[in-house]
C-alpha cells in the first residue's frame, strides 16, 4: 500500500462529500455562510472524518448512510476550532496554515460561524433518517454526535483546559490534565470511531473496544500536540506554535517532562494498536492511519 497515495485518495474522497453539504452563500445570511465555509473548507487532513470511515469499513460498513456523519462531525472540529481561536480564547492568528476565522471575519461574524457549523452538524445528521428511515442505529449515533461533543465531552474538556490556564504547575495534577485531554480532544475521536462502528452494525463488544481504542488514540494525540507546541513552527505546523506558553499553560510535557511525554505516547499507541489487532476484522489503513496521526511531526 502506498501510504502518500491512499491518503491523497481519500482525502479527496471527503472533501467531496463534506462539499456536498454546505450550505449556498447566499441571502441575507449569506456573509456568515461565507465564514462557516471559509472555516471548513481551509484544508487539513479530516482526521475525525476519516477515522470514522475506516472504522465504518473495517466493520464492512459499505452504504452511504455514513456520509452525513462524516460531513457533520467535520463541523463540529471546525466549529471548535473557530472559537478556539478566538481573542477570548487561545487568541490565535493562524490555523492550518491561513488566518484564522475572526482574523478575516471579525468575532461577532466568528461566533456566529462557530455557531452555524455546530447547528448545520446536526441538521446534517440528521438527513440519515431521509436515506434509511428505518435504519436502526441512527439515533443512538446521534446521541453519540452529541454526547461526545457536549458538556460530558468536548466542552467539558475545553471548560476544565480554560480553568487550568493561569495554574502553577504544583496546582494541576496529572488526574486534571488527563481529564482535559480525553474529554477535550479524545472525545471526538471516540465519537468518531464509534459512529462508524455502530453504523456499519458492530456488536456491543467490538463498541467497547472501539471506545477504549480512540481514548488512547486521543490522548496520545494531544500529548504530541503538547510536544509539538514546543518543538514545531508555523511554518510545519500551520498554526502559531508555542500558544500554550504564551498563554501559561501547564502541558504534559511541563508536568512530567519531554522524555516521559514521548515514552507515554509510545505506550498509548501500542496499546491502541494491539487491541485493535485482536479484531478478527482488519483494515490495514486504519492500523497505518493510527501511527501516522499519533507520530506525526504537525
Amino acid at each position: 500500500m502506498n501510504w502518500e497515495n491512499e491518503s491523497q485518495k481519500r482525502i479527496e474522497e471527503l472533501e467531496n462529500i463534506i462539499r456536498a453539504y454546505l450550505p449556498a452563500e447566499e441571502g441575507y445570511q449569506k456573509r456568515v455562510i461565507e465564514a462557516m465555509n471559509y472555516s471548513i473548507l481551509a484544508g487539513g487532513k479530516r482526521i475525525r472524518p476519516m477515522l470514522m470511515l475506516e472504522t465504518y469499513r473495517l466493520f464492512g460498513g459499505k452504504d452511504k448512510i455514513i456520509e452525513p456523519f462524516l460531513a457533520a462531525i467535520e463541523m463540529i472540529h471546525t466549529y471548535s476550532l473557530v472559537h478556539d481561536d478566538l481573542p477570548a480564547m487561545d487568541d490565535d492568528e493562524y490555523r492550518r496554515g491561513r488566518k484564522t476565522t475572526h482574523i478575516v471575519y471579525g468575532e461577532a461574524m466568528a461566533i456566529l460561524a462557530g455557531d452555524g457549523l455546530l447547528n448545520l452538524a446536526f441538521e446534517t445528521a440528521c438527513r440519515a433518517f431521509d436515506m434509511e428511515p428505518h435504519h436502526p442505529h441512527i439515533g443512538r449515533a446521534l446521541q453519540i454526535l452529541a454526547g461526545k461533543a457536549g458538556i460530558y465531552g468536548m466542552i467539558g474538556g475545553q471548560t476544565a483546559d480554560i480553568q487550568a490556564e493561569g495554574m502553577k504547575q504544583d496546582e494541576v495534577t496529572e488526574e486534571l490534565l488527563l481529564f482535559i485531554h480525553e474529554y477535550k480532544t479524545a472525545a471526538l475521536i471516540q465519537e468518531a470511531m464509534m459512529i462508524g462502528a455502530l453504523l456499519a452494525k458492530a456488536e456491543e463488544n467490538r463498541l467497547e473496544a472501539v471506545e477504549k481504542i480512540a481514548r488512547n488514540i486521543g490522548v496520545a494525540f494531544q500529548i504530541q500536540d503538547d510536544i509539538l507546541d514546543i518543538t514545531g513552527s508555523l511554518e510545519v505546523l500551520g498554526k502559531t506554535a508555542g500558544s500554550d506558553r504564551k498563554n501559561d499553560k501547564v502541558t504534559y510535557v511541563t508536568l512530567k517532562g519531554m522524555e516521559q511525554a514521548k515514552k507515554d505516547v509510545e505506550n498509548l499507541s501500542a496499546e491502541a494498536i494491539t487491541l485493535l489487532e485482536s479484531f478478527e476484522e482488519k483494515n490495514e489503513y486504519l492500523n497505518q492511519l493510527i501511527s501516522y496521526l499519533i507520530h506525526r511531526e504537525k
